[in-house]
């Protein structure tokens, strides 16, 4: 590889890190304070929740690599512009080859990669999550962690109590369950405690109130009342895996007595279909870059910065690879709109790059964005910054 190659996919590997790594971060800590329940309700400890937030990352990364390559490429390639170097470049008759290659490697290899963290990482990352948090719901008591606390042990099922006592004693029972759409139970009782089999809780010395739609309320006094569990308990500690929890070889060759795949088969074909379309992203989108930003231009020229406009193709051919592949669950005429959308779009930023023609937004809306961009460059003029290498 020649020193100027060498020298672009160092500043574009750069700028991918920097656009990577602050995004990947913001996007992990949403996802990992959206399972903090998991800390809150079922007594885990700081460790475990780490580790559950460790096994979140792979699924993001797939998603995020694209864009921050898109970022990484236009930014770089912008700011060599503006710096004049590609024009130097091109005055000293040097191929454009020597601009896409390096791009284009660093693509590859980030394709690959993504391949890998899809196929490979990302479901083993997903099982593990699976069962960590079908184990910690695993016992009934341990999602009541604090006493004199209202909990939520299932959907549309409470539990309070005032202490826990030895040998699985409860004492000061409230429970309300309201699952049943006629009517509500409000449970009372002094004490009570899980079974051995964990299927029922059996209560003692207290009430029952019925409180139905129409507002009447009749109430029974018990001495021992037992409330079934074992629709709460049958399915807990197993960790039922879903199509994205499979690894690829499953999902080529399917179990035919796989409970999930018998009730929901066209989820793991849409599933199958979208791993081997979505890791080919980085690579198509590097070329969308390079067809935008891989010329030199006037700096005097009024346009859309380029980074923008290579967002929006991303966007769109995202959404529209996203779209076609839930499509695919109902109808199997999109798996070949799933496989066209990365051809498509690949084949004709190539035929923009070998007839040296600008990849670019319809004239009338590249105007009003561009107004509209420099605009926010005049009022925050440090907003591109600097990258590494050179200056903006």
């Amino acid at each position: 590889m020649k020193l100027l190659e060498i020298y672009i996919l160092r500043r574009v590997g750069q700028m991918f890190l920097v656009a990577l790594l602050p995004v990947l971060a913001i996007i992990w800590t949403t996802q990992v304070l959206q399972r903090i329940n998991l800390v809150t309700d079922s007594g885990q400890s700081i460790g475990s929740f780490a580790k559950l937030a460790t096994l979140i990352l792979p699924s993001i990364i797939p998603v995020v690599l694209p864009f921050a390559l898109v970022i990484g490429v236009t930014q770089t390639l912008t700011t060599m512009n503006n710096d004049s170097e590609l024009t130097v470049i091109d005055a000293a008759g040097a191929k454009r080859n020597i601009i896409i290659r390096p791009i284009l490697l660093l693509a590859a290899v980030i394709s690959a990669f993504s391949f890998f963290v899809d196929n490979v990482v990302e479901p083993k990352a997903k099982t593990g999550a699976r069962q960590m948090i079908a184990a910690a719901y695993a016992d009934l008591l341990s999602t009541v962690i604090e006493e004199k606390n209202f909990r939520r042990i299932d959907e549309g099922l409470y539990v309070q109590i005032s202490e826990r006592l030895a040998g699985r004693v409860l004492r000061g029972l409230f429970v309300v369950d309201e699952r049943d759409p006629a009517f509500d139970m409000i449970y009372y009782a002094r004490e009570g405690a899980v079974d051995d089999t964990g299927t029922s809780l059996i209560m003692r010395d207290g009430e029952v109130q019925r409180k139905a739609r129409d507002g009447n309320v009749s109430i029974i006094k018990f001495d021992s009342y037992s409330f079934d569990l074992s629709d709460l308990t049958q399915n807990r500690g197993q960790a039922t895996l879903r199509a994205s929890d499979r690894d690829l070889g499953f999902l080529l060759n399917p179990d035919p007595a796989d409970k999930d795949y018998i009730a929901r088969p066209q989820s793991y074909r849409a599933e199958l279909h979208r791993r081997l379309t979505d890791w080919v992203l980085p690579f198509v989108l590097a070329l969308i870059s390079l067809a935008i930003a891989g010329d030199a231009r006037s700096h005097r020229e009024a346009r859309l910065h380029p980074m923008v406009t290579a967002l929006t193709f991303s966007f769109a051919l995202r959404w529209a690879s996203f779209y076609a592949a839930n499509q695919i669950d109902t109808n199997p005429f999109y798996i070949g709109v799933l496989y066209a959308i990365p051809v498509v779009a690949g084949v004709a930023a190539s035929g923009f790059l070998n007839m040296h023609k600008r990849l670019s937004i319809p004239a009338a809306v590249g105007e009003r964005a561009a107004g509209i961009w420099h605009g926010i460059e005049r009022r925050l003029p440090s907003a591109l910054g600097k990258t590494p290498g050179g200056s903006a």
